[in-house]
């Protein structure tokens, strides 16, 4: 089955998209099948509906680990040092990670996107500069803040909750642990705080956001859109009645367990 633009414009304003509010979309382009044209038809279809679109853009590539550092960071400190040699110097024009998936590169490669200015955790988009401004090294989740602001969506394009950033924003607001992470720039190694924690078991959240996600099915895609202000306060909610929350049961997550830590050390 060939997904066409026509079809994703369509699915896009099934869901109620029309230009009037901004969003964060994280999208598989897999996800759909086979979509005509690729990565580039689906960004097109994208600012057709919303015309405000933004979306992650990481590059984890700029990270090093140090010999020392904070305790309980879920960090194994002075293990990483041959990572640290392949790490590279931020720079505007990096390509995101390839976990950010090939729509996210897309959109960042337009002529008209901006980019924020984080060196580890930027954001990129169209029609949603005053947002990107907005962020810092030491307020990585402004844009997030600013869309929230202008009652914007969180659009999922073939993908679930553990690919929804803003749900690490929520967690913040609901004053979970947040971490230190450090990357590599031309001005030096510049300390990145508030990291978020670990999306593995955020899907747990989808029976809570039922009532107000919209859902439709593009292609081979499950296509949803949730308001972003609605699922905040879904996210402080939960994590204010179980501060675990939404953590994952992976006995190996690093971060998880220093929330667990976090967590029994504060309630002790």
């Amino acid at each position: 089955m060939t997904v066409t633009f026509r079809q994703l414009v369509a699915g896009l304003r099934d869901l109620g998209l029309d230009g009037s509010r901004p969003v964060i979309a994280h999208a598989s382009l897999s996800a759909f099948g086979h979509v005509q044209g690729g990565a580039s038809t689906l960004v097109g279809a994208l600012l057709a509906t919303a015309q405000r679109v933004m979306m992650p853009t990481f590059t984890y590539r700029t990270m090093i680990t140090p010999r020392v550092g904070p305790p309980n960071n879920a960090l194994e400190y002075g293990r990483r040092e041959h990572a640290n040699l392949l790490a590279e110097f931020y720079h505007a024009d990096m390509p995101a990670d390839p976990l950010m998936g090939v729509t996210a590169e897309t959109l960042r490669r337009l002529p008209e996107a901006q980019r924020s200015n984080h060196p580890i955790y930027s954001f990129s988009g169209v029609g949603v500069e005053e947002g990107l401004r907005q962020q810092s090294v030491q307020d990585p989740f402004a844009p997030i803040r600013w869309l929230t602001e202008q009652r914007g969506f969180v659009l999922l394009l073939g993908v679930g909750h553990t690919a929804n950033t803003s749900i690490h924003y929520g967690e913040q607001l609901a004053g979970r642990k947040q971490f230190i992470r450090w990357a590599l720039t031309p001005r030096g190694v510049v300390e990145c705080p508030h990291w978020p924690g670990c999306s593995r078991g955020f899907d747990a959240i989808s029976p809570h956001v039922q009532e107000f996600t919209r859902r439709t099915q593009i292609g081979q895609a499950e296509v949803q859109l949730l308001p972003l202000s609605d699922l905040l306060k879904v996210v402080v909610r939960l994590i204010a009645g179980d501060p675990l929350a939404l953590l994952c049961h992976q006995p190996a997550c690093l971060r998880c367990e220093a929330v667990r830590k976090d967590v029994a050390s504060s309630t002790g």
